[in-house]
This record gives structure tokens, sequence and C-alpha cells, in this order.
């Protein structure tokens, strides 16, 4: 066995030896050279990199069907707000105004109202 593997590896050295050195040449042949290697792998490389099969996918459309009902009253009712929209003090209370959309929304501060004066005395009969 050792004779066969010594008899390979002088056989690869006298090819080396032999051959001549390779001339690439200008830029444009060096060019030329990978191009047609890079040809060459996109023909041959599928021959020894084979692809997994492509599985067929089924897709089923759902089928829909209109069933007819008579109309019925729609009541709309206008959700309460999840948030308090006057927060109460002794000396007054904020209220939120605007609707977020068209206008921005904004706290109003509105004091309490003084308690009037205590009406003049009536006049002394006389």
């Amino acid at each position: 066995m050792r004779q066969v593997i010594a008899l390979v590896v002088a056989l690869a050295l006298m090819v080396g030896a032999a051959t001549p050195a390779a001339y690439a040449g200008t830029g444009t042949n060096v060019a030329l050279g990978l191009a047609s290697f890079a040809v060459f792998n996109q023909l041959v490389g599928p021959l020894f990199h084979r692809r997994p099969p492509v599985r067929e996918v089924v897709v089923e459309r759902p089928v829909y069907h209109q069933v007819y009902a008579p109309p019925s009253q729609v009541v709309v009712v206008q959700p309460s707000p999840a948030y308090p929209t006057v927060v109460q003090y002794s000396t007054g209370r904020y209220e939120l105004r605007g609707d977020g959309i068209y206008t921005p929304y904004q706290w109003v501060w509105i004091p309490n109202a003084h308690p009037l004066p205590p009406p003049p005395p009536p006049p002394p009969a006389s």
C-alpha cells in the first residue's frame, strides 16, 4: 500500500514539474477566465448539488354562502367615556373639552360662583 501512495505522489510531482507556468496575460484575459469559470459552475453545479424535490401545495378557497335576513332595527348607543371628564374641587372644577379629532382635548378650569352678598336691610317703616 505504501508503494502505491509513493507512486501516486511521485507521479503528481512529475506532472507538476513538467507543466509550464501559467501566464494570465492582461486583465481582460483574467476577467474572461473568471467569467468562463462562473458559467461553467452554473452549468455543471446543479449536477452535483441536487435540490430537494418541490412539493405541490394545494390551497382550497373557502366557500361563502350569502344568507338573507330581514333588516333589524339598529340602535346606536353612545358609549360612556372610560375616563372622567369633570374633576371637582372645593373652589371649582376642571372640565375636559374637545373631541380629540377636530379640536384637541383641553382641560378648562371653571371656578365656583361666589355667593351673592346679602340683600340690604329693608328701609325702616315710617
